[in-house]
Order: C-alpha cells, then sequence, then structure tokens
C-alpha cells in the first residue's frame, strides 16, 4: 500500500512511498497573519462567471438599486464577493446568484461599527461604496452616511491593506449650491461633495465616480415622475416649467459597467470620472415624453406648469407624503428630490466620462418605454394593431 506525505507550501506535492498510509502535515504561513497574498496569482479559468479573475471585491450598499447591477456585474467575470448587509439577510440573499458556488459571501455590518466593517474588507483587495441616502430619517442624516460613512469605510480600507477603494459620488455635488427650489442649500449635494473629499483624505488613490441622474428599474428618477404624488390630477409642476433644467440621464447598467472597468483597470487610481448619458435634455420635454409613452399625453390631458404658482397644495403635498411615512417619503416625494430634479446636469470639459472606461451607453429612446410599459394606461390594448402611435422622443440639447 502506498502511502503520500503531504507538503504544505506554495504548491501541494504528493510524494509516494512505500508502507502504510501517512499523512504529514507541514504548516505554512496562514492566510490572515502573514499579510495578504498576491490575489491575482491564483487566477483561473477563462474569465466568465465560473472562473476567478483575481479580484476579492466587497460591495458596500449591494442591496440597493445600484449595487444589484453592480454584484451581477462582478459575478458574471469571476469575481469572487463579499457582500456586507445591515436588514434582514433575505433582502440580500437573492444575490448569491450573481456568482458561482463559493464565490458570494455575506456578512453584516453596521456603518458605526468599525469592527464590522474591518471584518468585511480584510481579505478585499477592491472595496466598492454604493452607500448613500435620498433623503433623511431620523437614524441617519446625510452628514452620518456621505461623510463620516464614507470616512469610516475609506479609512478602514486603508488601514486593512485594500489595494483599490471606488466611491460614487452625485455629478452636481457643490460646496456651496444655489438653492432652486428649497429656501436654503441642499445638504444632499452639501454631503456628496464633503464625502469626496473625506473619501479623498482617507484613501488619497480613490476612484470617483460621479453619477447623474440614474435611471432603470427600480429607480428613482423615471419612477418618480410617473408616480400619482407627483401629480395634482393631471397636472404636474416643474421648476420654471421645466423650461431651465437640462438633464443627462445615465443608465444604471452603464454606470454598473464603468465600476467594473475601474476596478480592473489600475490605471484608473486617483482619477474622477463622470457618469452621465450619451444625450441632454430639457426637462419639461423628458417629462412630456414619459407620459406620451404612457399614453397620457395632452389628449388625456397632462399639463405641466411652473411649480412658484402653487404655493399652497403642492407644498402640503409633499408635507403630507413625508409626515404619513417618515421612513420613506411616499412617491419619493420630498424637497431634497425636488432640489435634485431641478438642478441641471453640468459636465465639466476635460474630465473623462464612462466612455473613457469603454463603456458603450445606453440611450434613454431605447430604454425608457420597457421601464414605464408597468404604469401605461390601457393596457388591454394589443401593441401590434398599432391604436396608440410610438410617441416622438424628446428634443435634444447642444451640449455645454
Amino acid at each position: 500500500m502506498a502511502s503520500a506525505a503531504l507538503a504544505s507550501h506554495l504548491k501541494t506535492k504528493l510524494i509516494p512511498k512505500s508502507g502504510y498510509l501517512s499523512v504529514v502535515y507541514i504548516k505554512s504561513a496562514q492566510y490572515s497573519s502573514e499579510g495578504k497574498p498576491n490575489l491575482a496569482a491564483y487566477k483561473r479559468g477563462t474569465g466568465g462567471r465560473s472562473s476567478f479573475n483575481g479580484i476579492v471585491a466587497t460591495v458596500f450598499g449591494c442591496t440597493g438599486f445600484v449595487g444589484r447591477y453592480v454584484c451581477n456585474r462582478l459575478g458574471k467575470v469571476g469575481t469572487q464577493m463579499i457582500l456586507p448587509y445591515r436588514s434582514d439577510f433575505y433582502d440580500a440573499a437573492r444575490l448569491k446568484l450573481c456568482g458561482d458556488l463559493g464565490q458570494v459571501l455575506f456578512t453584516p455590518f453596521d456603518l458605526r461599527d468599525e469592527e464590522s466593517i474591518a471584518k468585511a474588507v480584510r481579505y478585499s483587495n477592491v472595496v466598492i461604496n454604493l452607500v448613500g441616502r435620498d433623503y433623511e430619517t431620523k437614524n441617519f442624516k446625510y452628514h452620518d452616511v456621505h461623510v463620516e460613512g464614507a470616512r469610516r469605510l475609506a479609512r478602514i480600507s486603508r488601514e486593512m491593506g485594500v489595494e483599490r477603494f471606488i466611491h460614487l459620488s452625485y455629478l452636481n455635488a457643490e460646496e456651496n449650491p444655489v438653492p432652486l427650489v428649497m429656501k436654503k442649500p441642499s445638504m444632499y449635494k452639501v454631503s456628496k461633495y464633503l464625502g469626496e473629499c473625506a473619501v479623498r483624505e482617507e484613501f488619497p488613490t480613490a476612484t470617483i465616480i460621479r453619477a447623474s441622474d440614474i435611471y432603470g428599474s427600480e429607480d428613482r428618477f423615471i419612477r418618480s415622475f410617473a408616480t400619482f404624488w407627483r401629480l395634482h390630477s393631471r397636472y404636474m409642476p416643474l421648476y420654471k416649467n421645466g423650461k431651465e433644467t437640462i438633464k443627462q440621464p445615465v443608465y444604471v447598467g452603464d454606470v454598473a459597467a464603468g465600476i467594473l472597468a475601474a476596478a480592473r483597470d489600475p490605471d484608473t487610481r486617483c482619477q474622477v470620472y463622470q457618469a452621465v448619458g450619451p444625450r441632454r435634455y430639457m426637462l419639461s420635454d423628458l417629462v412630456t415624453w414619459f407620459y406620451a409613452l404612457m399614453r397620457k399625453d395632452e389628449k388625456w390631458g397632462f399639463r405641466h406648469y411652473d411649480m412658484k404658482y402653487d404655493p399652497i397644495l403642492f407644498p402640503l403635498k409633499v408635507w403630507l407624503a413625508n409626515a404619513l411615512s417618515p421612513a420613506y417619503p411616499y412617491g419619493g416625494l420630498h424637497w431634497d428630490s425636488l432640489e435634485k430634479e431641478a438642478t441641471t446636469d453640468r459636465v465639466v470639459r476635460g474630465v473623462p466620462t464612462l466612455e473613457d472606461l469603454g463603456v458603450v451607453l445606453t440611450h434613454i429612446e431605447d430604454q425608457a418605454p420597457w421601464e414605464l410599459k408597468p404604469y401605461r394606461a390601457h393596457q388591454y390594448y394589443i401593441d401590434e394593431i398599432g391604436e396608440f402611435p410610438t410617441p416622438d422622443p424628446p428634443k435634444v440639447q447642444t451640449a455645454l
């Protein structure tokens, strides 16, 4: 009978010997005590879902709108993912399907618990921060999440030896924004700006991605216009009737593709990228087109008007949406969302965009009809018959 002696060094060697079966274990350096190994040296496979591409990524905010798309993209190319969650585990469990067997791991965390954060990033070489709030709650204010939370994640990642840190920010973040709808500067914009500064202080080689309004399934851009909370009967109030706001919305799949490209390219360190769509539109044209896609055009009775002519009823409706549901404003209707809606997307010349990361951008004309299909009137009509002609797309505005 042959026996084997197992030598546990860099490579496993089987040395056949005569005699009884025996196993000799020689202790080698532990994965967690002698520094991080070169994970790229462990690459296996051809680069698909069942491969390992050498990246172990911790995705904070994985259960959010953008996070689900990012995890799906990472899993398709053989990334091992560590997914921290702070809610019920079953809210995150569906992400198990994003990667191959054993490639998706979960760990509970709290944004204020440094020990749980350190545990989540301990074995990672890439950390992606997608944590954010569109509205404030009694437990988390904008500053708690966008500034202190981002700073804590970046600092602990640096201390744990993480190689790459990717932070998702906001395109129109400013230190001193001019209020449009609100009577005071939007703390959402301010906190996003301060969060960028905090990340750079704690992790100087971080990659920043500034995104405009992101649309896609379960978004808070297109669907915020489709909800009945945004309407007065069949009339919609817009800041200056939507005539002075220019939008350049970006598809969520393109943002996820850009984050993946940044994670795989070491040359993106210390860079800032603008995540914007390929075209610019006037807000009034976009909203009119959205409602035409929903078969709720002018013949149906849809109109939009300047919200300054509604100083009582609409503010009362905003207050009611927040008072009835403080944890989640009905229809996503709150003053910071209206301020964000009224803000023109300003693309800085010379700052790279998603196209510089090799992303082929999606046109909203190709995606919005699908996203708005559940909100259409007269769903019992068959498209092929043609009772409702396809509306003309919104007019494209010239670039800045």
